[in-house]
């Protein structure tokens, strides 16, 4: 349905070194950098990240996330390591989602402008 998402920054160097890391374990590499902008994806951006003067103000109650595929469980478990390794808050841990189905396995976090990320894996 999508062919990418934008998000706005306030800070594009941080934003970078956070997405380069928590992103690779999934497979997803920049494929474009600017000084103002970033691009991650596989094979074509498919997350625009860009700088903002107003960028979206965070609220953990608005049910806006962003949800990436991983390829397997520890794909998702690597994610969630890395991101809070570079920034990033825990907002799930890694595990089974019962209650979305007996295999959606996911991991949550908060990148550090406050837009909630997840990766998940149906196996």
């Amino acid at each position: 349905m999508f062919d990418h998402v934008s998000i706005g920054v306030a800070d594009v160097s941080r934003a970078r070194t956070f997405y380069d890391e928590a992103l690779k374990p999934l497979g997803y590499v920049r494929l474009s950098d600017g000084e103002t902008s970033l691009g991650y994806g596989e094979k074509q951006v498919g997350l625009w990240i860009g700088k903002a003067a107003k960028p979206v103000k965070a609220d953990r109650e608005s049910g806006l996330h962003f949800c990436f595929v991983a390829k397997d469980r520890t794909s998702v478990d690597a994610f969630h390591a890395a991101a809070l390794r570079n920034g990033g808050k825990d907002n799930g841990k890694p595990g089974v989602r019962s209650g979305y189905s007996p295999t959606y396995y996911a991991a949550f976090v908060i990148d550090p402008d406050g837009y909630r990320i997840e990766a998940y894996c149906g196996k």
